[in-house]
């Protein structure tokens, strides 16, 4: 079972499952702390949920660091195994996280939710913000009335101030609605780090996928 067969059945499901729902988008490799880490599939509509693929060629070697960024900015998470990693699949996340394990029957991938995901209990409103883009973020800083004084600032202290100064529904509902209606995704959302803010404090360690 290849990444690339177990996402193509995923995706095929998503896409059914969604289908006609003008409020739903569906992306692909979706980056956060400015593209140096991916999530393999997130959905959005009313919340967040992304999706981590681990096929039977991958290893959870790079699980733990996944989940803690991960578990700061989506309002779910599933975890789509192989049936190899079945065992180890429910230590390796938090509770919340869903579990759905994928298997071959007659050369054809089945999905099975084996545990459904929970809201996130504590998601993170700056790491959220921090998934938007330095024009996102000015207009929405201007919808609110708070960006006298920051209009010149680093993409960071535009964030901070977002954070701390929109309700945190509020701001999860306008990082939806930025992304839902982002054109050009993967083009800048990774090349262009300079328009995303990222916490200089923490390193991803690279690359993650």
């Amino acid at each position: 079972m290849r990444d690339a067969d177990l996402r193509a059945v995923l995706i095929g499901n998503l896409s059914r499952r969604f289908s006609g729902d003008p409020n739903t988008r569906i992306v692909e490799e979706m980056g956060i702390w400015s593209g140096s880490v991916r999530i393999d599939i997130a959905v959005i509509n009313c919340e967040l949920h992304g999706y981590e693929l681990k096929s039977a060629r991958d290893t959870l070697s790079r699980l733990d660091a996944q989940a803690v960024l991960y578990s700061q900015v989506f309002d779910r998470v599933t975890l789509v195994v192989a049936e190899r990693h079945s065992d180890a699949a429910a230590t390796a996340v938090p509770d919340w996280w869903g579990i759905t394990i994928a298997s071959l029957h007659h050369d054809a991938i089945k999905l099975q939710e084996v545990k459904p995901s929970q809201r996130n209990p504590s998601p993170d409103s700056l790491q959220l913000v921090r998934l938007l883009w330095r024009n996102e973020l000015l207009t929405m800083l201007e919808q609110y009335g708070i960006d006298r004084g920051v209009r010149s600032s680093t993409v960071d202290i535009m964030a901070r101030r977002a954070a701390a100064e929109i309700p945190s529904l509020s701001l999860a509902g306008e990082v939806r609605a930025a992304l839902k209606s982002r054109i050009g995704w993967l083009r800048q959302s990774g090349s262009n780090k300079s328009q995303m803010s990222i916490d200089s404090d923490f390193n991803p360690g690279g690359t993650t996928t």
